[in-house]
Formats: structure tokens, C-alpha cells, sequence
């Protein structure tokens, strides 16, 4: 089916749609913490980098990647059209990551990204979110 609008009115349709940030996934990092007694956490903390999660006593920011957004490399699956804006979009998501967990580093921080398709082991995820608060 042909678009309705021009490629610039596309665009400018695109671009005024804003998400919801992940909140399924972060409901359940949110549970999966409660469940596992984990405390001093807070979410949408206005700092660099935006991380979905910060735990500021133990200095550590805590991301929680959506396995299509960010390109996890063991669930991402390149859509069929669009092929080249997408690989390019995710690319970029990736590259950003990268940059972000660099400059919080730098700061000071320790960092955890944890993929969404790891949320189905909460054990393990919660063991390395321990094991980075402790350092």
C-alpha cells in the first residue's frame, strides 16, 4: 500500500511520536529487585546518559537494552525491509551506548547493561548487579 504522505510529511509525522521509555521491561527489572531484596535504587534519574536505573550510594547506573533497539548479539534480527536504515539506526544505538558508558566511567560510575532477553535468568542478573555494587 502506497504512504499517504510525502517523504517529508512522513517524517514529520515520525518525529512527533514519542515513546514511553521500555516500561513492560522496566516494570519487571523493578519486580525482579523487589523480589530479590535489592534496595537503594531509584529510576528516571536525571543524569548523563539517562540509565534506567541508578544506585547512587554504590555509584552504580544500570541499563537495561532492549534486545531489537540495541542490537543484542545473540536475539537481534535485521528487519527484511528497510534493511540499510535499520542496520544504520541500531549501529547508532550501539555506538551511543558505548560512549555513554564511557563518559560515566570516566565520572566515576560503575556500569551495568543487562540485554532484555537476560531478564529470563533473574538470578544471574541479579548476581552481576551485586557483584557490581560491591566492588
Amino acid at each position: 500500500m502506497a504512504d499517504v504522505f510525502t517523504k517529508s510529511q512522513r517524517s514529520m509525522v515520525m518525529a512527533r511520536i514519542r515513546g514511553r521509555d521500555n516500561e513492560s521491561t522496566e516494570m519487571r527489572v523493578a519486580s525482579i529487585l523487589r523480589a530479590g531484596k535489592v534496595t537503594g535504587w531509584r529510576r528516571h534519574s536525571l543524569m548523563f546518559g539517562k540509565p534506567d536505573f541508578v544506585f547512587q550510594k554504590a555509584r552504580v547506573a544500570l541499563f537495561v537494552d532492549g534486545c531489537f533497539w540495541h542490537g543484542c548479539p545473540r536475539c537481534y534480527q535485521e528487519p527484511k525491509s528497510s534493511a540499510a536504515f535499520w542496520r544504520a539506526k541500531v549501529q547508532r544505538n550501539m555506538l551511543r551506548d558505548w560512549e555513554v558508558s564511557r563518559q560515566l566511567r570516566k565520572r566515576g560510575w560503575k556500569i551495568v547493561r543487562v540485554w532484555e532477553c537476560q531478564l529470563k535468568t533473574p538470578v544471574r542478573f541479579l548476581n552481576r548487579l551485586r557483584a557490581a555494587s560491591s566492588k
